[in-house]
């Protein structure tokens, strides 16, 4: 149960006092909304005003179909799709993406990304997290994702909402906190459940924000005034600012609940209908969602679209999702465009490799580590360009490779940290965010 709560303590008198609200479902492990509160206000003094919002492509999308169209290579290569322009001179793209082809000058396209680990398991906990650790046959998570990171490190933007948000699961479990701890696991949201195979991560979700069992606003807010006057009876005998430093923390759990920020960034009917229409179903509200959850101060976003790992019949496959995906994101980076956002909000696409250059023999792409494109929108980076090339068939870089350890540095730098910037290990001692990786140059 959600909890507003403090410790139990005993008075002189012998008297035993230990007071709770419980208002709804919160977590695993008994972690209460105060005591995420707590740890977060305990975070180092970094701060900056940027977010970021990762969409992750579960499974791996193709390079060939999306972002590094290879017009003259033979049909097995270059695949089913023709090419469209785009805002940005000389880069063409997919047909299926018209929404990204609008706001390809706010981006950077990376097509020389490249890695050299085709497990899906051992790929994504790499580039989630900037370090090899899980297998296929080894799934436990070994180390804290990005976006853990920087709720440890950073904590929200603003009091009162989640650091780090999860929607739609994915990433084989990866977008945890391992041994940095539960209270800096995700707050999950979102049934398109795409690769779960890790099991869900013990966190709080969106369904805290209700008040069950017969619990109304007015009943809570009852409740909340005679836990004041219990309150009274201790101020007293607290000369030590314990009880006062509880009760900030307690008063912005209250705020989530009753008119905090938190709950108002999830009510997307608040929108307007023509904000949401645009944005589409699906996918596309959850996107909304997250250009509402950064507005009110939640520092990372991951939001999982569709699971890409085709290895059959992939025009099928991307006939029905790319549109979808193409609208969320599109329309996302547009957005922020328009609400003078994008500067402080990062936007990255990627999955954990690329695909086949030739089609194989079920018509659709299989693994393929050795080249992807990557999408970068915002974050206050230099953009408006293509970084890198592929050979004639996408098979590997030919010009300015990028590796996982960049692509985390990238994500780090927008958030105002470095790769040797430190957290603590399992054991307790310091390490690095990173072991290595440098921002292209190209974005500076």
């Amino acid at each position: 149960m959600l909890e507003i709560r403090g410790e139990s303590d005993r008075f002189c008198s012998g008297f035993s006092r230990r007071r709770f609200i419980q208002i709804g479902g919160l977590s695993a492990f008994g972690l209460s909304l105060t005591d995420l509160l707590r740890i977060e206000a305990a975070q180092g003094s970094k701060k900056t005003r940027r977010s970021v919002i990762l969409i992750w492509q579960h499974g791996g999308p193709s390079q060939l179909d999306t972002f590094d169209m290879k017009p003259d290579a033979s049909a097995e290569v270059r695949g089913p799709y023709e090419s469209i322009e785009t805002s940005l001179p000389g880069l063409r793209i997919g047909e299926l993406m018209p929404h990204h082809a609008k706001i390809m000058h706010h981006c950077t396209v990376f097509r020389g990304f490249t890695h050299n680990n085709g497990d899906h398991w051992a790929a994504a906990h790499w580039m989630l997290t900037g370090r090899l650790g899980a297998t296929g046959s080894d799934r436990v998570p070994r180390n804290a994702s990005l976006g853990a990171v920087s709720s440890y490190m950073l904590g929200p933007r603003r009091p009162g909402v989640p650091a780090n948000v999860n929607i739609n699961d994915g990433g084989f479990g990866f977008h945890g906190a391992a041994h940095l701890g539960v209270n800096h696991n995700p707050f999950r949201m979102g049934e398109f459940s795409y690769g779960n195979e890790a099991g869900r991560l013990p966190t709080s979700s969106d369904k805290s924000f209700t008040l069950v069992d017969g619990l109304s606003q007015d009943r809570l807010v009852n409740r909340l005034s005679l836990l004041q006057q219990f309150d009274r009876l201790r101020r007293d005998v607290d000369s030590s600012g314990v009880f006062d430093s509880m009760d900030d923390m307690s008063r912005q759990a209250e705020e989530m609940i009753l008119s905090g920020r938190a709950r108002h960034a999830f009510d997307l009917s608040l929108e307007d209908a023509k904000t949401k229409e645009r944005y589409g179903k699906g996918w596309g509200e959850q996107a909304l969602l997250a250009r509402r959850l950064v507005e009110a101060g939640v520092r990372f976003v991951s939001l999982n679209t569709g699971y890409w790992d085709n290895h059959s019949n992939i025009k099928r496959a991307l006939d029905e999702k790319l549109p979808r995906h193409d609208q969320a994101v599109g329309v996302l980076i547009d957005d922020l465009a328009e609400r003078g956002m994008l500067d402080d909000v990062l936007v990255v696409t990627a999955g954990e490799f690329g695909r086949t250059p030739r089609m194989n023999k079920n018509a659709g792409r299989d693994h393929w580590p050795q080249a992807q494109s990557i999408l970068v929108a915002g974050g206050g980076f230099r953009h408006g360009q293509v970084v890198g090339a592929t050979n004639s068939k996408a098979e590997h870089p030919i010009d300015r490779a990028i590796g996982v350890l960049d692509f985390c540095a990238i994500i780090y730098h927008a958030l105002g940290m470095r790769p040797g910037d430190s957290i603590p290990d399992l054991s307790g001692r310091p390490v690095h965010l990173l072991p290595g990786g440098e921002v292209p140059r190209e974005l500076l």
